[in-house]
C-alpha cells in the first residue's frame, strides 16, 4: 500500500472518529430528551421520523452537491448544518416548544446528515483508487466500525454521565462544540482526490445528468437495486429499535431517571460495534459471498428483535441488544464492499445518497408506526412488530444473491473486482 493511501485512510478514520464522537454525546439520551421536553412516545418517534423526512427530501440533492461541488465541500456544509441544528434542538428543549418546532429542527438535522452520507464514503473510495490502494474495502470499513465504536463508547457514556450530573441539555452543548472541531479538521485535512467536481455546470443541468447516472447506477443496476429495496425495512426498524431501547431499558431497570443506564446501553452498542468491526476479516473467511452475510444478518435480526420483545429481564434485553448490534456491525462493511465496485465514480456520492434515502424512507413510516404501537401496547409488542417488518428485507437479499454480481464473491485482495475510480 502506498503512503498516500495510508494518509487517505487515516484522514477517513479521523473524520469517522470526530463525527461519531460528536453525534454520540446525545445518542444515549435523545429519546429521554424529547420525552423530557413534553412529547409523548408517538410525538417523540414522530420527531425522529421528521429527521428521516429530512433525509428523504435532501439525500439525492445533497448527493448531487457532492458530485458537482465536491465531497469536501459537502462534508463541511454538513458539519456546519448539524452544528446549527443541534443548537436549535437545545433551544426547543429550553422553551418547551410545540411539536411543529421539533419537526422543523429534526428536518434540519436530517439535512445535515445527508451532506455526510454519500460524500464521505464516495470521497474515501475515489481517493483510495487514486492513490494505488490494493487491499479489500471491508478492511477499511471494518476499521472505521472499530474507530466509530470507540468514539460511540466514549461519547454515549460521557453524554449519559454528564446528563446524570447536570441536565439533559448539556450533552447537546458538547455535541455542538465537537461539530465545530470537526468542521475545522475537514477544512484542513480533507481534499478531493481521484475526482474533479464539475463546478461549471448549471444547477439544473448538473442535477439532470447526475440523477440520470444515479438511477442507471442504482435502481437500474439490478444487484444494487435489490439491496436498496431491502433498506427501508432494515434501516427503518434499526432506527426505532435503537432509540426505543433508551426508555424501554429504563422501564426494565425500574428507574425512569437513571440516565447513566441509558448511556450504558449506548456503550454496549458501541462495544458490539467495535467487536463486529474486528470480526469482519474473520467473517470474510467463513463465507463465500457477501450476500450470504447480508441474508444471514437479516435472519438473525428477526430472531434478536423477537426475543427482545418476549423478555422481561433488563440483563437479557441488554445482551440481545449487544448481539443485534454486533450483527449489524459485521454486515455493514460487507454490504458497502458489495455495492461500491458496482457504481461509476461520477455518480458514486449520489447513488450512495439514494441508497441512504431508501433506508430513510422506511424510517419515515416505520418509526411513528412502531412508536404508536408502543403507546397502545407497550414496548415489547413494538419489538415483536419490528421483527416482522425486518423479515420483509430477507426476500430482497435473496434476489441480490441470485444476480451473481462481480463484487459478490469474497476473494483475496489481489483478485477482488476493482473499484471504479
Amino acid at each position: 500500500m502506498t503512503e498516500s493511501a495510508r494518509v487517505v485512510q487515516r484522514t477517513y478514520l479521523l473524520l469517522t472518529l470526530l463525527t461519531t464522537l460528536a453525534a454520540s454525546f446525545i445518542w444515549g439520551i435523545n429519546t429521554l430528551f424529547l420525552l423530557d421536553a413534553g412529547l409523548s412516545n408517538t410525538e417523540a418517534f414522530a420527531a425522529n421520523a421528521f429527521f428521516t423526512v429530512g433525509q428523504v427530501l435532501f439525500e439525492v440533492p445533497t448527493g448531487v452537491v457532492a458530485d458537482t461541488r465536491g465531497r469536501r465541500f459537502s462534508f463541511m456544509l454538513g458539519a456546519a448544518t448539524l452544528l446549527l441544528a443541534t443548537l436549535l434542538y437545545l433551544l426547543m428543549w429550553n422553551i418547551q416548544a410545540p411539536f411543529w418546532g421539533w419537526a422543523l429542527a429534526s428536518v434540519m438535522l436530517g439535512l445535515g446528515f445527508t451532506f455526510f452520507s454519500g460524500a464521505t464514503e464516495a470521497w474515501l473510495v475515489d481517493a483510495l483508487a487514486a492513490t494505488g490502494f490494493t487491499g479489500n474495502l471491508e478492511s477499511v470499513f471494518g476499521r472505521a466500525q472499530v474507530v466509530g465504536g470507540f468514539a460511540m463508547l466514549a461519547g454515549s457514556v460521557g453524554g449519559g454521565v454528564i446528563a446524570q450530573f447536570t441536565d439533559l441539555g448539556v450533552p447537546y452543548i458538547v455535541r455542538a462544540a465537537m461539530l465545530g472541531v470537526t468542521l475545522l479538521v475537514a477544512w484542513r485535512f480533507m481534499h478531493d482526490l481521484g475526482f474533479t467536481p464539475d463546478r461549471g455546470a448549471t444547477p439544473i443541468a448538473a442535477v439532470r445528468v447526475v440523477l440520470k447516472g444515479a438511477i442507471d447506477g442504482g435502481l437500474r443496476n439490478r444487484p444494487v437495486r435489490w439491496l436498496m429495496l431491502a433498506a427501508p425495512f432494515s434501516v427503518g426498524v434499526g432506527f426505532y429499535a435503537f432509540y426505543a431501547f433508551q426508555p424501554y431499558l429504563l422501564e426494565l431497570y425500574g428507574d425512569p431517571n437513571a440516565y447513566s443506564i441509558a448511556g450504558l446501553a449506548a456503550a454496549v452498542v458501541a462495544g458490539a460495534q467495535i467487536l463486529g468491526g474486528l470480526l469482519v476479516p474473520w467473517v470474510r473467511r467463513l463465507f463465500a459471498r457477501r450476500t450470504h452475510v447480508v441474508i444471514g444478518s437479516a435472519i438473525l435480526s428477526v430472531v434478536m428483535l423477537t426475543l427482545v420483545g418476549l423478555t422481561d429481564s433488563f440483563v437479557v434485553a441488554l445482551a440481545l441488544l449487544a448481539v443485534w448490534c454486533m450483527v449489524l456491525a459485521v454486515v455493514e462493511p460487507m454490504r458497502r464492499a458489495f455495492i461500491n465496485p458496482l457504481i461509476p465514480s461520477e455518480q458514486r456520492a449520489t447513488v450512495l445518497s439514494f441508497d441512504s434515502l431508501m433506508g430513510s424512507a422506511g424510517g419515515v413510516v416505520i418509526q411513528p408506526g412502531l412508536g404508536r404501537t408502543a403507546d397502545l401496547f407497550d414496548y415489547p409488542a413494538s419489538y415483536v412488530a419490528a421483527a416482522g417488518i425486518q423479515a420483509l428485507a430477507i426476500p430482497f437479499a435473496l434476489l441480490a444473491r441470485r444476480e451473481n454480481a462481480a463484487s459478490d464473491p469474497i476473494r483475496d485482495a489481489s483478485v477482488e473486482p476493482a473499484v471504479d475510480g
